[in-house]
């Protein structure tokens, strides 16, 4: 069988461990262990039986997730094993061959992925940087049609960081129900805004929606593994079944330390830790980028603790990318790994200290290409 691979994930396992400088993940720095448990009692966590945890998530945490959505209850909740696990299960659970699917690009790829492994027909919804990487309504609503089975929307966006208006989101629900289509609505980088509150979740403007979200992104624990889905009950009960047979349950650590870090004070420590690593960061980036002489370009970040930044040589990203590994040992990630050419996705979300040694290597090897550019055209 064919079988789409996922270029982004197997380029950085294959490299992210033998690199001096990763800057290819879309998260901050991430926090520890201790961070978390900070000024909390431990005996509940080190206590904790390590038997099989309830399969769809504790009750407690299930009940804190809620809590993060307007009029949502602990039924509308199943915790899973990151987003990843969430995104594979609502593929697997309404897709179907021959369905068609709208994704946006660029994009993080794995619903494209898998959409394309299930034998349907993906379309895309193309973000450019001349329009500030906002998405074209009318173009997705060109796209979409009675055959559409689901789109598929990042909000904020990686890896670019856009978000959508509150006006965008109210024409992207009503072309999902003008067609009949399902709508993903993959909102991993909520609270990760560098100014504006909050970003809306898609959650109670659609009955067909089904949210995920994870702790990975905004939060600062991927090593935790812990997503989610929020959906109407009897989806659930549908993404549930996806879910005994993928992994039984998720980490039953791991979803006691979610508990924790779900706890409104622990949160908002969290997410003030991530904005403020993404906002120093990008500081560094958008100084180094005016400072390379137009080798670079990047547009003014208004969330993640990515960027997504435009190159002007005449080389592939992925050429690029694997270039900038074996010469500088920094890791970032090439744009045609996400599905729009001529950029690298840098994650800025580190001490700036690393950011700016990173970069500087990176500087050190374009002025390079750009030279023997120079030399070979003269």
């Amino acid at each position: 069988m064919n079988f789409q691979n996922f270029d982004l994930e197997y380029f950085q396992s294959q490299f992210e461990r033998t690199v001096e400088i990763n800057l290819a993940d879309s998260s901050v720095k991430c926090a520890n262990v201790s961070d978390l448990l900070a000024g909390e009692d431990p005996r509940p966590l080190l206590e904790l039986p390590l038997y099989y945890p309830e399969v769809n998530g504790t009750g407690l945490l299930r009940e804190r997730i809620a809590a993060l959505y307007p009029n949502a209850s602990a039924a509308n909740v199943l915790v899973t094993v990151g987003a990843a696990q969430a995104n594979w299960m609502v593929c697997s659970t309404l897709l179907e061959a021959g369905d068609e699917v709208i994704v946006v690009s660029p994009g993080y790829r794995q619903v494209w992925g898998l959409a394309k492994n299930q034998g349907c027909r993906v379309k895309e919804a193309q973000l450019r940087q001349e329009n500030n990487w906002r998405l074209d309504v009318d173009e997705l609503e060109r796209l979409a049609g009675p055959k559409t089975k689901l789109i598929s929307i990042v909000n904020p966006n990686n890896p670019t960081g856009s978000i959508l208006s509150p006006e965008e989101m109210v024409r992207i629900v009503s072309i999902c129900r003008k067609n009949g289509a399902w709508l993903h609505a993959d909102e991993v980088y909520r609270g990760t805004e560098l100014v504006a509150e909050e970003t809306a979740t898609f959650w109670e403007m659609y009955e067909r929606v089904i949210c995920v979200n994870s702790m990975s992104k905004a939060y600062g624990l991927a090593g935790l593994r812990i997503g989610w889905a929020v959906a109407a009950p009897e989806m659930i009960e549908e993404l549930w079944r996806r879910h005994e047979y993928a992994v039984i349950a998720a980490s039953g650590p791991s979803m006691k330390l979610v508990e924790i870090a779900l706890q409104p004070a622990k949160r908002k420590m969290l997410l003030e830790r991530q904005k403020e690593l993404s906002r120093e960061g990008h500081a560094v980036l958008e100084t180094w980028v005016r400072e390379q002489e137009g080798r670079f370009s990047v547009s003014r970040a208004v969330a993640t603790s990515i960027a997504f930044v435009g190159y002007n040589f005449d080389m592939p990203s992925a050429e690029l990318a694997d270039h900038i590994r074996r010469k500088a040992s920094v890791l970032v990630a090439p744009g045609g790994f996400l599905g729009t050419e001529n950029h690298l996705r840098i994650t800025v979300g580190y001490e700036p200290e690393k950011v700016s040694t990173a970069l500087e290597r990176i500087g050190d090897v374009a002025a390079e290409l750009a030279q023997m550019a120079s030399t070979a055209h003269s």
